[in-house]
């Protein structure tokens, strides 16, 4: 069975952007590639942050983690070469609008002083990429159980070659942008 959110994608909104746009061809309407999620640890926290890190992103996205490591050692950060510093997980397909749809619906709105998100961290080729500085606003996540606050960042990868037509995708996706 398909999602709900991939439903309302082929049901309404792939029919009003191609109105909107006017699209020749269904295939020429923007859709979602991937959404990455990627948590940065600082290499000089202790052993057990990236088994933290790495379990709460598992909760969060239902996928396991890769391990990201260092390429080259840098004296200043106190890095070494091939040095856990991160873990990431792409979601594609079903997982993807699954992730997404609890994102936009219970996640983003139990930000404190939420008012939407801006509409200018599109990178020019219709990727929206956006940060989050706490994983406790994840339901999946038992605040209890919490030993260190993590921020991620979220990647949602389009096929819309341009912003304005990227920006469109999420809007009529329910994507909360703020109005200035």
């Amino acid at each position: 069975m398909k999602s709900r959110l991939y439903l309302k994608y082929k049901d309404e909104v792939v029919p009003a952007l191609k109105q909107k746009h006017n699209y020749k061809n269904v295939h020429q309407v923007p859709k979602f590639v991937k959404i990455v999620v990627n948590m940065g640890i600082s290499a000089s926290l202790e052993k057990g942050a990236m088994d933290d890190a790495a379990k709460d992103l598992t909760l969060i996205t239902g996928r396991k983690p890769a391990i990201s490591r260092s390429r080259k050692a840098i004296a200043q950060f106190k890095l070494r070469e091939n040095q856990p510093i991160g873990c990431r997980v792409t979601l594609r397909n079903d997982a993807m609008f699954e992730f997404f749809d609890r994102l936009v619906s219970t996640a983003l709105p139990r930000i404190r002083d939420f008012r939407g998100l801006s509409p200018r961290k599109f990178d020019g080729r219709g990727n929206y990429t956006f940060g989050v500085s706490d994983q406790a606003i994840f339901p999946e996540i038992e605040l209890e159980k919490v030993k260190r606050t993590q921020g991620m960042d979220i990647t949602i990868v389009t096929t819309a070659g341009d912003n304005t037509h990227a920006h469109d995708l999420l809007k009529l996706m329910g994507f909360p942008f703020s109005e200035k």
